[in-house]
């Protein structure tokens, strides 16, 4: 009987084929010919491997691991790396358990490609997000142990010196303000961890709920030992059941093992964590509206000063940060800050999560250096664009900037960013090719803005809907010149007098869209034609 070194086993159930295992299972053939290896290597097909959600799969022993799901273009590389050169292709593996997003890896370091460092998804598809032990083997909860046996002070001066900035959009030094929280007096105080990531096209935070819940939890569990709260609150988007499903496992998990609940690693310190469900509301995302909502109020952004730092929840100060703001401490904690700073760039440390859409060859979560270019995510990560050529990226969500192709090489930071008049975002880069129209981006941009405001404060009730209005007569063929001014006056005025970030940023596409592509819109105006056919334009 011929004796072999390694077995590929090839799903072939129905959906696997659907998606390609035939050709999969030849180019498997082919490469190992190549590569002199078919006396060495068995392959076969098997009709169910399980992780029908990482379909189609391969399995290979004796190391017992699952790629998924694969493509046929894949194979060369597995082939080279694993079964030729002995290296598992972490890049490929299938998740542990089901990610509803999926985590676009860069292929391991080769020549000049920058090496990835994943901190904020360091487990996510790697580790079972159901299981309190998978995460203890890698490393969990160490920085629990580690926070506990330094003094509060002792703990924020770590972030500070980390230079985290808040990830949730605005940048915010997270070090000051859990220092805010901690110098406010009060006999009861909150930390919480907002999950509603209501952006659309973002979906980085419900991944890291998924697929690695109890680093949050832990995080949140330092944050509160450091600033001098015993109570929190998850406030996950309703439509995340994946997530709130495996956070809820998570939290019963952590009390089972004492590492949520009362003197937690036998110290003085108690936390309790509840889980708060959103009902879908875009205006939730604002942290004093997200209060409101888990006060069992209409989700409406409060006026500030005062701020939650000292009359937050119930009135009590109030520690808000972002899922992946939070998903950053347990490393920083772990490694220290000089070893947070050694990622990034001096004034962004760290690494930024990413949500990349459109019209790219690949598509899904990245996690980048701070400083990185939208030239190298497109190219590097992206593997380039699908069709076309670059036009344009949307950053952040509908609240983001849009960033022109003369800015693609400049550096993705919030400080680089800030100095070139654009927004760095909460983590949604929507890559657009030459066949967008800037008009129609914009209309659909405020349109969401439209549908989206609570109507509290007049300036955004108001201007969010007079601006979609121009942009639809714009889109028709029916637009002034005189448009355009208006249309700078209503982003003026709306981000002057919104009562909350959603007002005061809805006019921002707007201004980028006039600041760097009014020839293109002008043309609507002046030539009464979409110079990309897109726009109805039926009034010419």
């Amino acid at each position: 009987m011929k004796t072999v070194r390694s077995m590929i086993l090839v799903s072939n159930d129905p959906e696997s084929n659907v998606r390609g295992s035939e050709k999969i299972f030849g180019a498997f053939q082919q490469q190992l010919r190549e590569y002199g290896l078919t006396e060495e290597v068995s392959l076969s097909m098997v009709s169910d491997l399980g992780y029908s959600y990482a379909s189609p799969l391969v399995l290979i022993y004796p190391e017992a691991v699952v790629y998924g799901p694969i493509k046929a273009e894949d194979v060369p590389y597995i082939v080279e790396e694993h079964l030729y050169k002995g290296r598992i292709v972490e890049e490929k593996r299938a998740p542990a358990h089901e990610l509803s997003g999926k985590v676009a890896w860069l292929s391991a370091r080769k020549g000049t490609l920058p090496a990835q460092n994943r901190v904020v998804l360091k487990n996510v598809g790697i580790i079972d997000p159901e299981s309190i032990d998978d995460y203890i083997a890698n490393d969990g909860y160490q920085a629990l142990g580690i926070a506990l046996e330094k003094t509060p002070d002792e703990v924020i001066s770590i972030i500070k010196n980390s230079g985290l900035q808040g990830r949730g959009g605005a940048g915010f030094p997270t070090g000051i303000k859990w220092g805010f929280v901690n110098k406010t007096y009060g006999d009861k105080k909150f930390v919480i961890c907002n999950a509603d990531e209501s952006e659309p096209g973002t979906f980085k935070d419900r991944v890291v709920l998924e697929g690695d819940p109890h680093a949050i939890l832990e995080a949140m569990s330092i944050a509160a030992y450091a600033v001098g709260a015993n109570e929190g609150y998850i406030y996950i988007r309703g439509e995340y059941q994946l997530a709130i499903e495996r956070v809820e496992i998570a939290i019963k998990q952590a009390e089972e093992y004492g590492l949520l609940g009362e003197n937690i690693f036998g110290s003085d310190f108690s936390f309790k964590i509840h889980v708060h469900v959103g009902a879908g509301a875009y205006i939730c995302g604002e942290e004093t509206a997200l209060i409101e909502s888990i006060e069992g109020k209409r989700g409406e952004p409060r006026s500030r000063p005062p701020y939650p730092t000292t009359n937050g929840l119930w009135g009590k100060p109030t520690l808000v940060n972002n899922v992946e703001t939070l998903a950053n401490i347990p490393a920083i904690i772990r490694n220290g800050a000089d070893w947070y700073r050694t990622l990034g760039t001096p004034s962004s440390p760290g690494t930024k999560v990413f949500t990349v859409l459109g019209n790219v060859n690949v598509t899904g979560l990245i996690e980048v250096p701070m400083g990185i270019t939208l030239r190298e995510v497109v190219s590097i990560y992206a593997k380039g664009m699908k069709s076309g050529s670059f036009k344009l990226a949307q950053t952040g969500g509908s609240s983001g900037s849009i960033i022109p192709a003369s800015l693609q090489d400049t550096p993705m930071d919030f400080e680089s960013y800030k100095r070139a008049g654009v927004s760095l975002g909460s983590g949604a880069l929507l890559i657009c090719n030459d066949e967008v129209c800037i008009v129609d981006l914009a209309k659909v941009l405020l349109n969401f803005f439209r549908v989206e405001s609570c109507g509290k404060c007049t300036p955004c009730r108001i201007g969010t809907k007079r601006a979609f209005d121009i942009l639809t007569g714009i889109s028709q063929g029916e637009g002034t010149l005189e448009d355009l001014d208006e249309l700078l006056s209503l982003n003026k005025e709306m981000l002057e007098l919104s009562n909350c970030g959603l007002g005061q940023t809805a006019g921002t596409p707007l201004r980028d869209m006039l600041n760097y592509f009014r020839a293109e819109v002008e043309a609507h105006i002046r030539l009464g034609v979409c110079p990309t056919g897109v726009c109805p334009m039926s009034a010419s």
